[in-house]
């Protein structure tokens, strides 16, 4: 969706958040202008912003030759996350990229169909009211979800914990895809023999507490890619260590930062793939014929430090498999 413009249009901006002016300016190299918002800063959103940026690039366009990026982050802070949208809808944007699904309804929301929205790390499009039944879009937006492998999670904990009885979950109460998870995870645990337990929690300040009254009461926690509770990773993993009782992860990043091992995916590819549904708009494509997708390769990655701080080590049958998250 290229439009030309002859004029440079000047900078409006009410709450002062965006450093970029709206526009396209055609003296320069750089042709379009698109918009990337992050919820929180975490690495595994960093990761998507990266891929992002790549998955881009292998469809053409480039920064610094043909696309200029504006990237904004709301600290995991909602009602700056629906300040941040509304200034990046004010703007001249060919594309907004929400990251995580906070900002994404911000950027929907506030959009209201001006401008193309694509979004990513969204677990569940249909319950965060992003995507209908079918898969498609509820107006002009689409994008990568990622879903957990929970399945293969429980399954991967069995492995490593034969003897586990109960995994703990922490989860934000008003995150719709970690409700999602949770009921999946429920749904799926006593097949492998295990009984969820959940504790919640409405904002960072509430993970200490909670953190250390679940660890009381399980024999290891299972992390979601809930935004607030991977902002607290460091204090749960604390509380944890502190219990002896480990953590499994939800994706490469968290293990690299300090739980045992996980059955999860890597956001990279995540965002590179959102990078390559992105250039097809830009590049013409109506978003509403774009169906949202799910990564499809997940992968087993440890921590063999983190392991053994426990008294685990990967079971033979997976060594194969498995990769050092370094």
């Amino acid at each position: 969706m290229k439009r030309l413009i002859s004029l440079v249009l000047s900078c409006v901006f009410g709450v002062g958040v965006l450093t970029g002016c709206s526009g396209k300016d055609n003296s320069s190299e750089e042709n379009y202008k698109v918009a990337i918002a992050q919820f929180a800063p975490h690495s595994s959103l960093d990761n998507c912003v990266e891929g992002f940026k790549q998955g881009m690039a292998k469809a053409g366009f480039v920064e610094g030759e043909n696309v200029k990026y504006d990237e904004e982050n709301a600290q995991a802070d909602i009602n700056y996350a629906n300040q941040i949208a509304q200034s990046m809808v004010a703007s001249d944007y060919d594309l907004l990229c929400g990251v995580a699904t906070p900002m994404a309804q911000a950027m929907f929301n506030a959009s209201n169909g001006k401008i193309p929205v694509i979004y990513t790390a969204v677990t569940d499009p249909i319950k965060s009211e992003l995507a209908k039944e079918d898969g498609f879009g509820v107006g002009n937006v689409t994008g990568t979800s990622d879903k957990l492998a929970i399945e293969a999670q429980l399954e991967m904990i069995r492995k490593f914990m034969p003897n586990a009885k109960k995994i703990g979950i922490l989860y934000t109460t008003s995150e719709v895809n970690s409700i999602s998870a949770i009921e999946e995870y429920k749904k799926l645990s006593p097949k492998y023999g295990f009984e969820i337990v959940e504790g919640g929690i409405s904002q960072v300040g509430d993970i200490s507490l909670a953190a250390t009254d679940l660890v009381g009461k399980v024999d290891c926690l299972s992390n979601l890619t809930d935004n607030t509770v991977v902002t607290g990773l460091a204090t749960i993993l604390d509380a944890a260590k502190k219990a002896n009782v480990p953590v499994f992860g939800s994706e490469i990043e968290q293990v690299k930062n300090g739980c045992v091992a996980t059955e999860g995916l890597d956001y990279v590819a995540l965002g590179e793939q959102t990078g390559q549904m992105a250039a097809r708009v830009l590049k013409g494509e109506d978003i509403n014929s774009i169906p949202f997708e799910t990564i499809s390769e997940y992968k087993l990655y440890i921590n063999s430090e983190a392991l053994a701080s426990f008294g685990l080590t990967c079971p033979e049958d997976l060594k194969q498999s498995a990769i050092e998250a370094e």
